[in-house]
């Protein structure tokens, strides 16, 4: 069975298990692994922030970072399609007492006039405040695209006017980085506060971080143990997001070829396939999906009308190439 219904269906290499199994580890609680110590200051670094924080999970990473620049009864502004809206099960709401307006924009994108129009400033006791704006990237939903980095940098510069925090969903920001050579720093240098994932291409087993200031992280310590994500010797998880980070990164441009074969036999220009993830608009979505799966081929419904397909480092070119070959016979009219 070839699986593309995620990226967060990679196994760990052997390699990555023995990183695992040889990782020095301490009780995290009291701030005492050194392996979550040094892929904290790692990627914090490789961002240009000041601190990270370890989660077990991408939404708990995000639900802590927006949590951090957006006090309950405020607004954060998103894309409608944004992981933080419609794949959080509505955990910033229900845990964090936050509200949430978004733009729409068929490939994900920021769209600053949009954003323009619908931020409320303080106006006193009588409106919702916009504290912060989410954007993603890459953009799930959308189908893996890119956000520009020459967009971001607007976005920034209007949050700079407005005194409005930029959120950064981004889980697959490693993706971003490899498909357009745009370096991790610039991407930083756009957010506030931002949530990256090792758990998705990278072939990670587990594991996101929070990225912001030291006094961000420290506040969100407290949330995250409050969450019940207090972890004790989780440096043998933390061992494998810092490999993965040594070895899994380039090669996403792998993933990204193999997307564009699987676009491309879907009647997709393959020009417009910008990452690892695709995805093809079908009427006939779940059952399109039942009948992929009989023929030995996985991929996921994301709608009554759309199916999405993602590469990762299990799937190797000739699983792509077999895969393209049976999605295109049955996608044939």
């Amino acid at each position: 069975m070839i699986d593309l219904r995620s990226d967060t269906l990679t196994r760990p290499s052997d390699a990555m298990r023995a990183a695992m199994a040889r990782a020095e580890v301490g009780d995290d609680v009291y701030g005492e692994d050194p392996t979550v110590a040094a892929l904290e200051e790692r990627v914090a670094s490789t961002f240009g922030h000041e601190a990270a924080m370890f989660t077990p999970t991408g939404s708990m990473a995000n639900v802590l970072a927006v949590a951090s620049v957006v006090a309950p009864g405020e607004e954060v502004l998103c894309e409608s399609s944004a992981h933080i809206a419609r794949a959080e099960l509505g955990a910033h709401g229900a845990i964090t007492g936050l509200t949430m307006r978004t733009w729409t924009h068929p490939r994900g994108q920021v769209d600053l006039a949009a954003i323009e129009t619908m931020y409320a400033p303080d106006m006193g006791p009588f409106f919702v405040r916009t504290a912060a704006v989410s954007v993603e990237n890459t953009h799930n939903f959308a189908g893996g695209t890119v956000l520009p980095i020459d967009d971001l940098r607007a976005l920034r510069a209007w949050a700079d006017e407005t005194g409005t925090k930029v959120h950064l969903d981004g889980a697959r920001v490693w993706n971003a980085h490899v498909a357009t050579g745009t370096p991790l720093a610039d991407y930083g240098r756009i957010a506030d506060v931002l949530a990256v994932c090792l758990s998705k291409g990278l072939g990670a087993p587990i594991g996101s971080l929070m990225v912001g200031s030291a006094d961000a992280i420290a506040t969100a310590r407290v949330r995250r143990k409050r969450m019940g994500g207090g972890m004790r010797q989780v440096g043998v998880l933390a061992a494998a997001g810092a490999y993965a980070l040594d070895h899994h990164v380039e090669r996403l441009a792998e993933d990204h070829a193999h997307a564009r074969l699987l676009g491309e036999a879907l009647g997709l220009d393959p020009a417009a396939v910008d990452t690892n993830i695709v995805v093809v608009e079908r009427p006939d979505a779940v059952s399109f999906v039942e009948r992929a799966a009989a023929e030995g081929v996985r991929i996921a419904a994301v709608g009554p009308r759309a199916v999405r397909l993602v590469t990762h480092l299990d799937i190797s070119r000739e699983d792509a190439e077999r895969a393209a070959a049976v999605l295109s016979r049955l996608a044939a009219p």
